[in-house]
């Protein structure tokens, strides 16, 4: 059996109480990188330009779709496109990943395991993603992951999307609940400014998309290896 590599910032403050647990989508809950950079080559070719390695792509990934499309077309994670050229990928992208949501994507290790343990246990479930909800709905059906959340906020559910502390804020409310009682699970820069400015707790786990740098340089109050390991860290909140 492995050894676990969690890492909580502080044992004195385990086990959280909590009543709900938010989880990201995209390099959190499933390995979507794959079919993102499949997508984002297949743009490039139908414009004429030359692909690019799969591993830088995903460099790019964890800022939402019309980001990664900037990003692809500049080869760079500040790069500004002509405008023109923007217009003219984004629907092109839009098209090609939505014909490729599911040919590589799978849950990582640990999520299933991770949620029915959580729904077990008594917590209510939200998953909060920048990904647009055309996507993002498809994507928890099709690896069977959608019955498990009682809430699904994508990136256009609300006007604003994480690192924006608006979803957790709306999910705290719509379960009547304070954002101390609920933890945010993510792998990016995103969610750990969202939940720290929503005033939730935050875990990161280690093999997500931050845009190529190491969680562990984040706010988070704990680095979990998987999402079941995540449980063994927190208990059910009984009084308000």
């Amino acid at each position: 059996m492995t050894q676990s590599n969690t890492q909580p910032s502080d044992s004195s403050l385990f086990p959280l109480p909590l009543k709900a647990i938010i989880i990201d989508l995209d390099g959190t809950l499933l390995d979507t990188a794959q079919d993102l950079a499949l997508a984002a080559n297949e743009m490039l070719r139908e414009l004429s330009m030359a692909e690019l390695p799969s591993s830088t792509i995903q460099t790019f990934i964890g800022k939402g779709v019309p980001k990664l499309v900037k990003r692809t077309l500049t080869n760079s994670p500040d790069g500004e496109p002509d405008p023109e050229l923007f217009e003219q990928a984004l629907p092109i992208y839009e098209r090609c990943y939505a014909e490729n949501l599911h040919v590589h994507t799978r849950p990582y290790p640990g999520v299933v395991e991770g949620l029915e343990q959580l729904k077990q246990s008594g917590f209510r479930l939200v998953c909060i993603t920048n990904k647009t909800e055309i996507f993002t709905l498809p994507l928890l059906r099709k690896t069977g992951l959608l019955d498990y959340f009682e809430l699904v906020l994508s990136g256009d559910s609300l006007p604003k999307k994480k690192p924006d502390p608006l979803p957790l804020l709306h999910a705290c409310k719509h379960f009547d609940i304070l954002p101390k009682a609920a933890l945010l699970i993510g792998d990016s820069s995103n969610d750990a400014i969202a939940a720290r400015a929503a005033g939730c707790h935050i875990f990161c786990v280690p093999y997500g998309y931050n845009e190529g740098h190491d969680v562990r340089e984040l706010d988070c109050d704990a680095v979990v290896d998987t999402i079941m390991d995540a449980t063994r860290l927190i208990t059910y909140r009984h009084n308000t």
